[in-house]
């Protein structure tokens, strides 16, 4: 598997990872499938790279890892400390009021049973917030459900924390669920956009990140480009102009 590198200097890379790859093996995993962090290990023959921060195995876009470990940590401690500007992408159902809006929703953290047996189920609800904006949206002549046509949006999402899942669950909220979202979206238009439109994946994208580098104190931005299938979708949807 090849992997676009977006950035890289001597302790930084950020990698386009792909819709479907993990970062780390996982439970669900099968014991010879290919993780992110297993492919850059071996294709930069080092185990001395860090996870600074996670992407859903779903979620394609940008991810920063840490060559370093000095560097790794201030990383991270920029991510905990909100100093860190992330932009994403979605594809959701439904038309939106505004054009523009902010979701400030309490999320309670997720419990693995399989990743952590032993932590509490009973978790108190922590602070969620995420800016979105309308990018564009159209109506479709198939109808899903009890209507002739289909409304669909797409929508900019800037998260101010980073909880698991936070803006499929918040996009869920809003009752504007991420199209291919199977644990938090809605079934029969995740099955039009399969036969319709050969849409496989969730429509969640990691477009952008922006951040001080913990060792040269200089401001970076990195951008990951919309993959070349949603590219395809977008136009055939019309959905390419702004709101």
């Amino acid at each position: 598997m090849q992997l676009s590198i977006l950035f890289e200097d001597d302790y930084l890379l950020a990698v386009d990872k792909p819709s479907g790859l993990l970062v780390h093996p996982s439970w669900i995993s099968k014991p010879d499938e290919p993780t992110l962090m297993g492919l850059l290990k071996e294709h930069y023959q080092s185990d001395k790279l860090h996870t600074i921060h996670r992407l859903d195995r779903a979620t394609s876009g940008v991810i920063l890892v840490g060559k370093e470990l000095e560097c790794s940590k201030r990383m991270q401690t920029q991510f905990q400390a909100r100093g860190v500007k992330k932009e994403y992408e979605c594809f959701v159902r439904g038309w939106f009021d505004e054009p523009n809006g902010s979701i400030d929703h309490a999320l309670v953290p997720k419990y693995d049973k399989f990743a952590d047996p032993l932590a509490s189920q009973d978790k108190e609800a922590k602070d969620a917030v995420t800016d979105f904006e309308v990018i564009a949206q159209t109506e479709l002549p198939i109808p899903v459900g009890r209507y002739a046509t289909s409304r669909y949006s797409r929508v900019a999402c800037y998260p101010h924390t980073g909880r698991k899942h936070q803006i499929r669950r918040h996009m869920k909220h809003l009752l504007h669920p991420i199209i291919g979202d199977t644990k938090y979206g809605e079934g029969r238009h995740n099955r039009m956009f399969r036969e319709h439109f050969n849409i496989h994946r969730l429509l969640l994208m990691a477009k952008a990140i922006q951040f001080t580098h913990p060792m040269t104190d200089t401001s970076v931005t990195i951008q990951a480009d919309i993959p070349s299938d949603i590219k395809q979708l977008y136009e055939e949807l019309g959905v390419n102009n702004s709101w």
